[in-house]
């Protein structure tokens, strides 16, 4: 259905009904993304993502509104970021410096380091380290270059498996991996640990999570990043397999 149609009087109250959800979802996306990313382009994305759903939802095949318009709303979020240059090099390349820091105190200190500490190891002050963490919004525990030959290939593109090594979904799904995740998220220190509960679990937003806590949405966003480069490193073997 051409997306000129005008809506029925019931698709209305569809959209309606539904239109703070894509709020709330573009919301949520935003810890998984970079600064670079602007909200109201996600939102704009999702509320046409909703219409399209409202317009073509098929009532007749059993499944509920609700369900087939969240799809729909993050598949159309999706096809924004495909169009931008999501995550910039010199921050994943930071991301990954992070992750080597975290690997080596802790290997010689015997626990999960402070920021502080991993600052000094990084050689940069604890203000620095910081903003680093809050750039790295839209880095993930498995993040999709993990499974790219090199930087310049786009995996939201296309992904075709190299060899006998296993895609994303195949990690996710393997139970070996996920008691390894649980253990990992076991160890984080507590004020991470909660914050990635919150977010994960609970689906609240930075916001949400920094009224809980106490702290500024960037100090969330921070522990988010932070909580996530530990994860990444000590779950290293899963994506380099």
């Amino acid at each position: 259905m051409s997306s000129n149609v005008p809506l029925t009087p019931d698709q209305a109250k569809l959209v309606e009904k539904l239109a703070p959800l894509v709020k709330r979802i573009a919301y949520h996306f935003m810890a998984r993304l970079p600064a670079s990313v602007q909200v109201d382009d996600l939102i704009q994305a999702g509320l046409l993502g909703l219409l399209d759903a409202a317009k073509n939802f098929d009532d007749t095949q059993g499944a509920q509104f609700e369900t087939y318009a969240v799809q729909r709303i993050r598949g159309a979020m999706l096809d924004e970021l495909r169009q931008a240059d999501w995550l910039p090099r010199n921050v994943r390349k930071n991301l990954r410096r992070i992750e080597a820091a975290v690997a080596d105190l802790e290997q010689r200190l015997g626990r999960s380091p402070r920021e502080q500490e991993l600052a000094e190891s990084l050689g940069v002050s604890l203000e620095d380290y910081q903003h680093m963490l809050q750039d790295s919004r839209g880095y993930q525990l498995l993040h999709y270059e993990d499974f790219q030959e090199s930087e310049d290939s786009d995996f939201f593109d296309a992904y075709v498996p190299q060899g006998n090594r296993p895609g994303p979904l195949e990690i996710l799904e393997d139970e070996r991996f996920r008691r390894k995740l649980v253990q990992a998220i076991g160890a984080l220190p507590e004020r991470e640990k909660v914050v990635m509960g919150l977010y994960y679990e609970k689906e609240m937003n930075l916001k949400e999570i920094g009224e809980i806590l106490g702290v500024s949405e960037s100090r969330v966003c921070q522990l988010h990043g932070q909580a996530v480069a530990r994860l990444r490193s000590r779950l290293k073997v899963w994506t380099q397999a």
